[in-house]
Order: structure tokens, then sequence, then C-alpha cells
């Protein structure tokens, strides 16, 4: 078997290889980057997400995207990327326990009558980093209006990450409800972070979205408008 050899030497064929390996390279990392950029994996350690988790701390501008058909084919891009799922629309919520603010039991059934948000998140996930600030005046405008919005982290430290989290950003309308034990995102099959479902003051599933929604948007202005009117 001959040796490669000095690059200078070497083969055209041999060039030409390595030139295409980098270039297929390049193409993965930027793939798999702009799959960051919409949503994060639920199992992303957080070492792996902490300069993206960075790069988010200061927050998008709201800016209208064309929102995902209803078969759930994501949107065309933006600061916002996500996709809306209405296949499980009708579906009672789940009598599943989580921890309240203050760590006592909750479930979605304490909130029986009233619309309600839930946004299940990380603190290492930056596309939810970015999202919180919407979530934050969404909950502003709209708890008024009887809409529970309930941030549920992932976080597996809970509240010892969460509050100060929610403090440095100034998220003030916001509360840290907290599932440890992940037992939302498992009945919800949530393989990626941000996912929000939405359900009406009956208690039934209107919608769900796999990514950060730009609440500003008129669409997420329409989804809101439907749940506090259901």
């Amino acid at each position: 078997m001959t040796e490669a050899g000095p690059p200078a030497k070497r083969p055209p064929h041999m060039l030409l290889e390595l030139e295409t390996l980098l270039m297929s390279s390049r193409s993965v990392m930027t793939l798999l980057l702009l799959a960051g950029l919409a949503a994060c994996d639920r199992q992303s350690p957080p070492k792996e997400q902490a300069a993206a988790n960075a790069a988010a701390q200061v927050p998008p501008g709201s800016e209208e995207v064309q929102g995902a058909s209803e078969s759930g084919g994501q949107n065309g891009g933006g600061a916002f990327a996500y996709s809306i799922d209405r296949s499980k629309a009708g579906t009672p919520a789940p009598d599943i326990a989580f921890q309240d603010p203050d760590g006592g039991d909750a479930s979605l059934k304490d909130f029986a009558g009233k619309p309600v948000l839930v946004n299940l998140w990380a603190t290492w996930c930056a596309p939810c980093v970015a999202e919180m600030p919407e979530l934050d005046k969404v909950a502003a405008e709209y708890s008024a209006r009887g809409l529970a919005v309930l941030t549920v982290s992932q976080d597996i430290q809970g509240q010892k990450v969460i509050a100060p989290f929610f403090k440095q950003r100034k998220l003030a309308h916001l509360k840290g409800w907290v599932d440890p034990e992940n037992r939302l995102a498992q009945h919800y099959g949530a393989a990626q972070l941000p996912t929000t479902v939405l359900y009406d003051a009956q208690g039934k599933e209107m919608l769900r979205i796999v990514g950060a929604m730009d609440w500003s948007s008129k669409e997420g202005q329409a989804l809101l408008e439907a749940a506090v009117k259901s």
C-alpha cells in the first residue's frame, strides 16, 4: 500500500475527496446550528447549551413569522421558529402532579374552568430563554382575562436555578413551576424544548407548539384570543 505523501504531491482525486469531506462537515455543522435555534433536545446536558444560552440573554425582536400548517410543518424561519400540532385537539388535560412555586403539589386540574397555557422549558435552552420575555408579556396582558400561564421548568435543580433566572431577567409576571421528573414532558412526548400546550376553559387541548413562538405576532395573538374566548 502506498503512502498518501505530502499534500503537494497527492493525486488530484485525493485532494478532491478531502475537499468534499470538509464541505460535508461544514454542512452538517450548519444544519445542527439551525436546528439548535429552533428548539433544544430535552436530553441535552446544560454544558452543551451554555454558549447558546448566553447568546440568547438579549431576547430577539418581535417580528411576525408565518406559522406552520396544522400538519406540523415548520415555519419559514426568523427570530422565532416553531411548528403547530393540532392532532391532539380535544384531549382532556392530564391529571399529573408537578410542583407549584412554593414547592407544593399542583396539577392542571387546579385550573379547572380557566384556559391554560403550559410551557415546558429549561434555563439551559436558548430558544426557551428567548421566548420567556414574550410569555411574560402574555401573563401580564392575559392573566386578568382568565388565562393561566404556567411556565413549567424541566431543570433538575428546580427553584435553585429558576428563581435567580427570573429575577435577573426581570420576568415579574411569570412563576416558577417545576416538573423535576419530567412527567408532563413524558406525557406529551415532548422530545424538544420549548413545547407549549394550550387548553381551553373546558380543559381540552386546543393545540401544541414545538419551538419558540412569537406571541406578539398576529398568529400568536389569535391563538391567545381563541383561548380566552373559549
